[in-house]
Order: structure tokens, then sequence, then C-alpha cells
């Protein structure tokens, strides 16, 4: 694999798949992007985003585009569920003194934010669209498409998430997602001048926070344990969620329960994650993203580390010659901050199920802050 490394095909349109496609073209290669959804959608409310990946919005170019249709805010603020401040979780401005330590915006605005620097970037996007076979020889991988059409690349990258075909194809003793024993449900609400920055409350058995995603709005976030993966009725789901914010005495928890109903756009997701061990590689396939890394939302880095998956491969390309020495360095770089982010987060969630050790719960989040606020 010493050929170098001209055209590049991009399977998947998500955080991960569309930030590989921009930092591989800046970088001169000819990027195409398959995407499956005609539409490319995507899905969910709001996403809270952490120093760490601001940085990296700021390499990719989109920083500014966040900071003018997101929000970003210092400090997460803690609670007891009565209201009772517990203290402040300190964020640091790892992307420059001169932007917040946090934040959080609309998954959508984000995606949106992202396919527009990619169609920018000189990307070839080709929607409703995907892989229908790879025939992988020594220079070169030749890729059948859903749309009948047949390409020749040098590099394919496996960006299309969670139950990645690519992955399927390569990897046929790969792990499956794993069900961590939480869900998560969100919604959208308009924010009140206090909420500035995440705020948490921590109940017995239940987790809620608000986090600011534009000037007007706010998402409210509430995890909760479910023994099995559940599918929740989504006329059912405002009464749920009004249900689990009962216990809750905070004065603003109150008055966000009184503004849920039967209007309010209500989703409930089965927390689920998935590592990969090494390679995620063969020949001249490579696996990004949650094809390999997806995370639970405890550490709000699952988004951050796809992003800078795309971000550091697109460097190692340009760095070497040959192809098999830059994938190496890519997964060399990566496989550590993932799996940090991953079983973090997956521990994080442990303890909150058993009701354990908030002191360990604060000295995870603490260092793996730490941890992640180093150069990638």
């Amino acid at each position: 694999m010493n050929q170098p490394v001209h055209r590049v095909l991009i399977v998947g349109g998500g955080f991960s798949g569309m930030t590989t496609a921009i930092e591989c073209a800046k970088r001169g290669f000819e990027v195409d992007l398959v995407e499956i959804d005609a539409s490319w959608r995507s899905y969910g409310a709001g996403i809270s985003i952490g120093g760490p990946t601001l940085r990296a919005l700021r390499t990719v170019g989109v920083l500014d585009a966040f900071l003018e249709r997101g929000f970003a805010g210092d400090g997460v603020n803690l609670f007891a569920p009565d209201g009772t401040p517990l203290g402040t979780l300190p964020t640091p401005r790892v992307a420059g003194d001169d932007v917040p330590g946090g934040g959080a915006i609309m998954r959508p605005v984000l995606a949106d934010i992202l396919a527009q620097a990619t169609r920018a970037a000189g990307v070839n996007v080709k929607l409703g669209c995907s892989f229908e076979g790879l025939d992988a020889q020594d220079d070169h991988v030749n890729v059948k498409l859903t749309d009948g059409s047949e390409a020749r690349y040098d590099l394919v990258v496996g960006a299309d998430g969670l139950y990645s075909k690519v992955r399927a194809a390569l990897f046929a003793d790969a792990p499956e997602p794993r069900y961590t024993g939480q869900g998560v449900w969100r919604a959208v609400l308009p924010r009140p001048q206090e909420i500035v920055c995440a705020s948490m409350w921590l109940g017995h058995k239940v987790k809620a926070g608000l986090n600011p995603v534009s000037r007007d709005e706010m998402y409210l976030f509430l995890t909760e344990d479910r023994p099995t993966r559940a599918h929740v009725d989504a006329a059912a789901a405002p009464g749920m969620l009004r249900d689990l914010l009962a216990g809750f005495g905070a004065p603003v928890l109150q008055s966000v329960r009184e503004q849920i109903g039967a209007q309010s756009s209500v989703i409930y997701r089965p927390l689920e994650s998935l590592l990969m061990q090494r390679p995620w590689s063969v020949g001249r396939v490579v696996l990004v993203g949650d094809a390999v890394h997806a995370t639970t939302p405890h550490m709000a880095s699952g988004a951050g580390i796809g992003i800078e998956d795309g971000i550091v491969l697109a460097e190692e390309l340009a760095r070497h010659a040959a192809l098999a020495d830059a994938l190496a360095a890519f997964e060399a770089r990566r496989f550590e901050r993932c799996r940090i982010v991953v079983e973090n987060s997956g521990r994080l969630g442990e303890i909150e199920i058993a009701n354990g050790d908030r002191a360990e719960h604060a000295r995870i989040m603490h260092e793996t802050h730490h941890y992640l606020a180093h150069a990638i």
C-alpha cells in the first residue's frame, strides 16, 4: 500500500463522515461521500458539546457558525433534586481563551452547518445512495454502489454509524452494540434567562439537566434506569417524562414539567455503546466514529471524538506516503482517547444505576475532562 492516496470514498454522512470529507478535501484529495438518507436528515433534539469538541470544530472551520446558531457557556452547575446548589464542574477553555468551555446545539442544526461546509469544500455528495459491494485489491478498492454505479478508490472510509454495514463487511467477529441499562429522554423548550450554561439535578435514580441550544431555546435531558431495551410510544412519551420529573422539587424543573404536554416533541433513546479493538482497518478500508467507538452521552464527547477522527485521519493521510503507515498512525493516535471516553462514560452509567459512589463519579468526570483537554 505504498501508492499515494488520491481518491477517497466516505460511506455515511453523519458528523464523523462529513468531517473526514471536509478535512480530506482541504488537503487536496478527491472526495466522494455517499449517504443512504436521500434527505440527509439528522434526527434528535439537542446535543451537548464539550470544550475539546469546540476546539475540533474550530479546526474544521465551523466554530463561528456554531457560536452563531448554537450556544456556548462555562461550567456545569450541579444541584440536588430540590434545587440546592452542590457546586460547579469547571469546563476549561481548551478551544481558546475567547471560546467558552462548553455548549450545546440542536443536532439537526450542527448537521446543517457541517453539510454546508462539506459542499463548500468541494466534496461530491451523493444522497439516497450507499455501497453494495467492496472488492479490495492491493492498490485500490472497487466499489459498487446501490444506484448501480461502480467506481475505483484508493481508500474507503466507513462512517456509517453504530450499526455499520462497512464494519459487518470487514469484520465477521466484530462486537455488537451493547445496551447499557439506561435510556435518555430529550425535549426542546423555551430558555429562561437563568439557564446560561449546562445545569444538572442529581436525583436518587434519575438525573435531569437543562442546556441552552440557542439564544431562545434549551433542551431538557433526563436519564433513567431501564433493565431492558424498550420502545416508547411517541403519544405516551410526554406523560411519561412528566411523571419522571415529578420527583424533582427544583422550581425551574417544575416549571419545565408544566410546559410538557401532548404538543411537545419528546424523544426517548435507549443508550448503547460499542468499542472495537484494533485494527480498525483492513487493507484500504478503515472505520471511524460510531462504527468503532459509540459511547453514551455521560461525558458529552461522542460527537466530539467522531469529529476528531476525521481530523486525525486526514492529517495522517497527508503526512505519510504509504497508506498502511497512515492508517497505523491514525489508530495509534485515536484508540486510547476513544477507549477512555467509551469506558469512562459506561462506568458513570453503572454508578448511576447502582446509586454508587458519588465521589468516584465526580473523580471520573474530572479526570476525563482533564485528559480530553490534551491536544489530539
